[in-house]
């Protein structure tokens, strides 16, 4: 089983890969199969059912508002995230989404979006079917997908014992252990980092590794500079005050710190993974690393590498993204 870093790490949007990320990515799938059908012209009504946790939770983990941005074309590493509350409000107020973005039909929310809170779908907990009908009320499509987490979604028509299938690229240096990671670095004098670069090679340039992971890094410190400015209360209807900005002022306001107390550091790193933990509940950009819940961790240990470390380089971050990569494939 050949599995890639950038399976694990993936552009996304907040607040969760379950319940936002894979509700999205499965809509967009669906009016992309109807566009691809000929259907899209024809369809008069589109409906959403949401099972299981999506039901139960999903409106608190935006999964109503992934729905209706995926079936306007929108995906979770693109949607501007600026501009997609507004665009739900537009939506709500005028009764009325256009799929793909060219094909206008009624949309009642209430009608059209259903959260069964008390139903589940027998293959996962998070379940949700899509249903197209023309004028005349005739069924033109119907599928159903589940999100089984980190932003993965399955076809419910893959859902027997090859549900997910498996990528069986060759790989120069396979490992499904630890221990078989370890004897391929000392039999071949590499680090852990090396032996993931050879192996993504079978998919892509040196060049495209590298160019992929900083830019996956350029969106998490971008992240993490948008969760320290940002302030307010956090969506989701509990009040939560957001507490990044203040706190980055107030860390600000104490120069040197790091060289009188050298955990001080650590109000960095907490501060780094706080400001993305709230972007996150705020249904901004994120990285899924290796899901949304923990995609603060890797962002600010990697900010602790740059703002501590003078002889800090992009070839250090390559090498980091690599070297958790490796570690996350041990748990996938």
């Amino acid at each position: 089983m050949a599995i890639s870093v950038f399976d694990l790490f993936s552009i996304g949007i907040g607040p969760s890969s379950s319940h936002t990320v894979g509700p999205m990515r499965a809509a967009n799938l669906f009016v992309q199969q109807l566009a691809q059908d000929g259907m899209l012209e024809r369809v008069a009504m589109i409906k959403a059912d949401l099972y299981g946790s999506l039901g139960a939770t999903g409106k608190g983990h935006g999964s109503d508002k992934a729905v209706m941005l995926g079936f306007e074309g929108e995906l979770p590493e693109s949607v501007d995230t600026s501009t997609a509350d507004s665009r739900i409000e537009s939506m709500r107020a005028a009764k009325q989404i256009s799929l793909l973005g060219e094909h206008a039909l009624k949309f009642v929310e209430k009608s059209h979006l259903v959260m069964h809170r008390r139903e589940t779908l027998p293959f996962h907990p998070n379940g949700m079917t899509f249903c197209a009908f023309d004028t005349d009320g005739a069924e033109l499509h119907k599928a159903t997908f589940y999100s089984v987490g980190g932003g993965f979604i399955v076809d419910e028509t893959a859902t027997g014992s090859d549900r997910i299938i498996e990528d069986d690229t060759r790989q120069p240096y396979p490992f499904l252990s630890a221990v078989k990671l370890l004897i391929h670095c000392a039999n071949n004098d590499l680090r852990i980092s090396d032996v993931m670069m050879e192996n993504e090679k079978v998919w892509r340039s040196e060049q495209e590794i590298r160019s992929g992971l900083l830019k996956i890094w350029q969106v998490m410190k971008t992240c993490v500079n948008n969760g320290c400015r940002n302030e307010g209360i956090l969506p989701g209807g509990l009040k939560v005050k957001r507490r990044a900005a203040e706190l980055y002022r107030k860390l600000n306001c104490q120069p040197n710190i790091t060289y009188k107390d050298p955990l001080a550091c650590l109000d960095w790193v907490n501060l780094y993974a706080l400001a993305v933990n709230e972007e996150n509940a705020a249904g901004g950009r994120v990285v899924t690393a290796p899901t949304n819940g923990a995609a603060g961790i890797i962002p600010a240990v990697l900010l602790y590498y740059q703002f501590f470390f003078p002889a800090a380089e992009d070839d250090g971050i390559v090498r980091f993204l690599l070297t958790a990569g490796a570690i996350g494939i041990l748990y996938k």
